[in-house]
């Protein structure tokens, strides 16, 4: 088992489904899941219901929106396995807290850290980003912007890397790859 694994698709590519797949099929006896997500219209809640419901009664479930490093800090050392869905959610979370878009990129250092510390495996979901247009307002572009960052942080520091496109997923770092471009 790969230490910290990041699941990355675009919207609706099964990235929650397969991580959570791969994530249950791991024997361990304590789960736990963090969700990011604050669901403020009905649509956002009954999606958080569905996810709820493909969870098997082995998960513990925690509702963390902001302190993910500290969570995972502090749940670690007493869980098999840490499921965070999603990082996507959290950054927009961490913008909606602050005027400050360089805040993100501290609280993604800080995450980060706590991935190599963990004690535990940890797997992630993130929503990639970059493949869109450049959006026309300033909030959105310091969204896609912080998204994008906090990607490429999280995956440098994941022992794996699976992108999923159209619910198949692709390995695009293997456990033993080279994190540093060969030129």
């Amino acid at each position: 088992m790969h230490k910290t694994i990041l699941i990355i698709g675009g919207c609706r590519s099964g990235k929650s489904r397969y991580a959570l797949e791969l994530a249950e099929s791991l024997k361990t006896d304590n789960k736990l899941f963090i969700a990011t997500c604050v669901p403020y219209d009905d649509e956002m809640k009954k999606r958080v219901e569905r996810h709820q419901r493909e969870r098997s009664d082995d998960w513990h479930t925690l509702e963390i929106p902001l302190k993910l490093p500290e969570a995972i800090q502090e749940h670690s050392l007493k869980n098999d396995l840490i499921l965070i869905d999603c990082l996507t959610l959290w950054i927009t979370n961490l913008l909606m807290e602050t005027d400050n878009p360089d805040s993100v990129t501290t609280a993604a250092l800080h995450l980060q850290t706590a991935l190599e510390k963990s004690r535990c495996p940890v797997i992630l979901v993130a929503n990639e980003v970059g493949a869109g247009i450049v959006p026309e307002n300033l909030l959105a572009r310091q969204f896609r912007d912080a998204a994008g960052q906090t990607n490429q942080q999280i995956a440098a520091c994941a022992d794996r890397v699976v992108w999923m496109v159209a619910g198949i997923p692709v390995t695009v770092k293997p456990m033993y790859s080279n994190p540093k471009p060969v030129i």
